[in-house]
């Protein structure tokens, strides 16, 4: 991710290891932490909700009820108010720092967008959205890296409507955040909700049938729901499409077999479900960012 010019001329040192620059708006406070030396067991907390997004570098998180892991960029965490982080920075260094935003979110701006949702996009089960209330873990998909980049400009934008611009913005981050939580708990348990949740059913019929051609129609009768409604209802859920979510686990797939590199391409292709290889090729390349035949050269001797 790309930090503006503002935000370097702007930035202060608050002690030898480490800069933090602050912007403070009506709803959020976004803060960039630079560290410049190895350190562990530093403590951290907010006294609002938060999301972490690693910029450059490494961390080591250690949170309650969870293994330590590695924190890299390209990734989130979404912790909850009063939440202690231990971290540790193992990689940074003066020429080199590790780099973190960490966005605090007030409790009212987030209990807003989640009554809306409530009001206008209810979950087909009877349950309420909530905002989540463990550590979530995430890798940023298009739309939260694309979120997060704008949300680093218009913080450190001098403009006299960006309170506005943010506030509208924060309520999609929220929005898909909660849509990539559910997504994330049903793919899970699948299997022990399908028996009462009707996307569930689907999404492990899905995972027991990527090899085969899946449609909308045919998913839709699964779920006994018209083909209009599963698609939106599907969408408003889990924040993507019928069709984007199998093409995605049929990514997911092909990643795993691409990493026997005695398998043939179209072999592989096949197997996930893919009719057409440049179709797959496309695909992939958008995701993983290296064409199918390169990420497999990876893996061979």
């Amino acid at each position: 991710m790309q930090l503006s010019e503002r935000f370097y001329k702007e930035r202060k040192l608050e002690h030898l290891v480490e800069n933090q620059t602050s912007y403070t708006l009506n709803n959020a406070a976004m803060h960039v932490f630079e560290t410049h030396l190895q350190a562990e067991r530093v403590l951290l907390q907010f006294d609002q909700p938060v999301l972490a997004s690693m910029l450059i570098g490494k961390k080591v998180m250690h949170l309650r009820d969870k293994k330590a892991f590695d924190f890299l960029p390209g990734e989130s965490l979404i912790l909850p108010s009063n939440e202690m982080m231990c971290i540790d920075f193992p990689e940074a260094d003066q020429d080199n720092p590790t780099r973190c935003l960490a966005m605090a979110i007030s409790d009212e701006k987030i209990r807003r967008v989640i009554g809306l949702m409530n009001e206008t996009m209810p979950k087909h089960d009877g349950s309420e959205w909530a905002f989540v209330d463990y550590n979530f873990h995430f890798t940023n998909d298009a739309s939260i890296y694309g979120i997060i980049q704008r949300l680093l400009y218009l913080f450190t934008e001098n403009h006299p409507s960006k309170d506005f611009f943010v506030d509208n913005m924060l309520q999609e981050l929220i929005m898909r955040i909660l849509q990539g939580s559910r997504k994330k708990t049903i793919g899970e348990n699948a299997s022990k909700l399908a028996g009462h949740n009707r996307l569930a059913y689907t999404i492990d019929y899905i995972s027991t049938h990527l090899h085969e051609n899946l449609s909308v129609g045919e998913l839709s009768k699964k779920a006994c729901m018209s083909e209009s409604h599963f698609h939106k209802t599907f969408k408003e859920e889990l924040g993507v499409t019928p069709i984007e979510y199998i093409n995605s686990e049929r990514i997911k797939m092909a990643v795993k077999l691409l990493q026997d590199p005695n398998k043939k391409i179209k072999e592989i292709y096949l197997e996930c479900g893919f009719e057409n290889r440049s179709y797959f090729n496309r695909l992939f390349k958008r995701k993983i960012k290296a064409s199918p035949g390169e990420y497999q050269s990876k893996f061979m001797g």
